[in-house]
């Protein structure tokens, strides 16, 4: 039998064993054992982890296999927004992208070409070359917490390789299904009688939320790492932090390639248009971004996109298929949307019977006529789209598609704003659809995030309970215990998940009341130049248009929301259940900082210290970067502060700061 200090010694033996053949088998795919004798280690280590949990560790190669345990995911804001990427599908946009970024950066610089992965993305946090946490891209704030599943992938390590890495860093990717991981996954799914998944992404996507991760485990996925992020980055080239990330055990794609100008991004994309069928797992484009880090941050981001990056997209897959009718939608706003009901055709992994018609002008740019034949494609390989009529195949008595009157649910006569192609339903607190659809919104996650959801709304509403967002907050137990569905716990979960509701900070308020035009980023730009909703309610036209990004079209509508006797009634009646139409107290401080560029260098005690530094730097108006360039305004230097950092503010004539002096200079 063995002793405890025997196992111990062998546990550890057996971790370093298996991390270094995941590391050959999934990141070089250079394996050199069988996998038998991979999987009697594992056993092994299981076996002598059970017998002496002692030496229980949350990093061991024994997590790849997941657990059965039931998780509900909790959500962690991100340390750095996780933005979206700007589109394009054709060349001369490319160009026009070159040409923005010589206007600013005027030295010679390079681009980083890489394949766009069709997935799901991933935010991985290392402390110590540890992996800590793993989240979701969630709303670009914050995401779900899904390290334990994360754990079970077998191409993300778990304990990091060589020396030299920052204490602490981040490092972005995408999941993603391999195709021969989906086959075999949708095989089973078949032979259980179950849905199969439309395509990979989907699969990637809808498997990173499973409860039970070792059910993630069965069904290999994998991961490409591609954005490195950190305080203290190791250079100031976007594809040699890559490369080093390469020496710590990341599976970086061998197809990442550093070239000189835009005529060699086109070389790039050009190779990849045909050559990308033959990947063992889906690309839908290409990322091409400014490899000098100090140049990215002086091109900066817009408020959902870096500058210093973009995708280009390959064309999507057409298909012909018929028109059978159409169908008029109405949603929230009352914007009516006419859906084409179409004859089932396969199109990109998935069976399309429907897509949208956008508007009326989009009906008449098509001429679109009673069962026509029509071309369909995939909006960026995801949305059906038609694009064309193949009047060939027209019927000689067929008539054009008439865009509807009236509201299809409630039969008021339709309004169209003037240059705007969009008809709507005025009677915005009488139709159905429109109520619904704003309770709906107003409960959503991005939202007030309060349990329920589509049919919660529409039980509620049938039986009269509610009929807007203010009444949500009037349910009472007994209004709820006797509907379909709802017991005595399900009750409870939701007359609490309304009062918690109620803490919700004043930029989610202003984005759950649906006010046309104002989504996420301008609520959160209103909250902050307003202050409250009183504020906001006041302010005039002109006043309105002063704030950044307020154009004409928001301020008008703002106006128009707020001149409705109605939407006055409804705020003071959230005003009198307790909503926050204030921001708080905290959020409210001097932007002392405003527009000023900070890098954070060096030890203030704890990680967390600095963290906070960071987040001060933010919250007084300020901008935190991560490499010193000669647009930055500020280095806040701690104990041992990074090297090449202060070397490049010297010749910058930047000036450093200690902690002392920052805190002096905000209060």
């Amino acid at each position: 039998m063995i002793n405890k200090e025997s196992a111990k010694k062998r546990i550890i033996e057996l971790r370093f064993l298996l991390h270094e053949h995941n590391y050959k088998y999934y990141v070089l795919s250079k394996p050199i054992i069988s996998d038998f004798n991979y999987d009697t280690l594992l056993i092994e280590l299981i076996n002598l982890e059970k017998k002496f949990p002692e030496f229980a560790d949350s990093n061991s190669p024994s997590v790849r296999v997941g657990n059965d345990k039931n998780l509900d995911f909790m959500q962690a804001k991100h340390s750095f927004p996780m933005l979206s990427l700007g589109n394009t599908y054709n060349e001369e946009e490319l160009i026009d992208f070159d040409d923005r970024i010589r206007k600013i950066i005027k030295d010679k610089f390079h681009y980083v070409c890489e394949l766009k992965f069709d997935g799901a993305s991933i935010n991985l946090k290392y402390e110590n070359g540890k992996l800590i946490q793993a989240t979701t891209r969630g709303d670009g704030s914050e995401g779900d917490v899904v390290t334990a599943n994360i754990k079970t992938i077998k191409s993300i390590p778990l304990i990091l390789q060589n020396k030299n890495f920052p204490e602490e860093f981040e490092i972005r990717g995408e999941i993603f299904m391999p195709h021969k991981s989906f086959e075999k996954l949708n095989k089973i799914r078949t032979e259980q009688n179950k849905t199969q998944f439309a395509n990979p992404r989907n699969a990637a996507s809808g498997s990173l939320k499973l409860k039970n991760s070792s059910e993630l485990a069965k069904r290999e996925l994998d991961c490409f790492l591609y954005y490195f992020i950190s305080e203290n980055l190791p250079t100031n080239s976007h594809f040699e932090n890559l490369e080093l990330c390469k020496n710590w055990g990341f599976k970086i794609s061998e197809h990442t390639k550093r070239v000189d100008n835009i005529n060699d991004v086109f070389e790039y994309i050009n190779f990849w248009k045909t050559e990308r069928k033959n990947l063992p797992y889906d690309i839908d484009g290409i990322v091409i971004k400014v490899d000098n880090i100090h140049f990215q941050d002086e091109l900066g981001n817009t408020a959902k996109a870096p500058r210093w990056a973009i995708s280009y997209k390959y064309k999507a897959e057409r298909v012909l298929t018929q028109l059978l009718s159409v169908d008029f939608q109405v949603g929230r706003t009352g914007a009516i949307t006419p859906v084409a009901n179409l004859k089932a055709v396969h199109l990109a992994g998935t069976t399309v019977k429907r897509a949208s018609l956008h508007n009326s002008d989009f009906i008449k740019n098509l001429n679109l006529h009673e069962n026509d034949f029509v071309y369909i494609e995939k909006g960026g390989e995801i949305i059906p789209k038609i694009i064309e009529v193949e009047k060939n195949k027209r019927q000689d008595n067929s008539k054009p598609v008439e865009f509807t009157p009236s509201c299809p649910e409630c039969n008021t006569l339709l309004n169209k704003i003037p240059d705007e192609s969009i008809h709507y339903c005025p009677n915005t607190n009488n139709c159905p659809p429109q109520i619904k659809g704003k309770i709906e919104h107003f409960i959503s996650r991005k939202a007030m995030d309060i349990g329920g959801g589509e049919a919660t709304v529409e039980l509620l509403y049938n039986n009269k309970l509610i009929k807007n967002i203010a009444d949500l907050y009037y349910l009472e137990h007994s209004d709820l215990i006797n509907l379909e569905r709802f017991g005595k716990k399900s009750a409870n979960n939701l007359l609490k998940s309304i009062n918690e509701s109620k803490a919700t900070p004043l930029p989610k308020v202003l984005y759950a009341i649906g006010i046309r035009y104002v989504g996420e980023t301008i609520a959160k730009i209103l909250s902050k130049y307003f202050k409250t909703i009183d504020a906001l309610i006041k302010a005039s036209y002109e006043k309105l248009i002063e704030v950044d990004e307020i154009g004409e079209k928001i301020a008008e509508s703002i106006i128009s929301f707020f001149s409705a006797d109605e939407n006055i009634e409804l705020i003071n009646r959230l005003k009198e259940v307790g909503l926050q139409f204030e921001v708080e107290t905290e959020e409210q401080n001097e932007q002392n900082l405003q527009n000023k560029k900070f890098v954070v260098t060096g030890n203030f005690g704890t990680s967390q210290r600095r963290k906070e530094i960071g987040e001060l730097v933010e919250k007084f108006g300020g901008k935190k970067v991560s490499s010193v360039s000669k647009n930055t305004d500020f280095v806040i230097a701690g104990e041992n502060p990074g090297g090449s950092k202060i070397t490049k503010a010297n010749k910058n004539n930047v000036p450093i700061i200690n902690e002392a002096e920052f805190l002096e200079m905000i209060s």
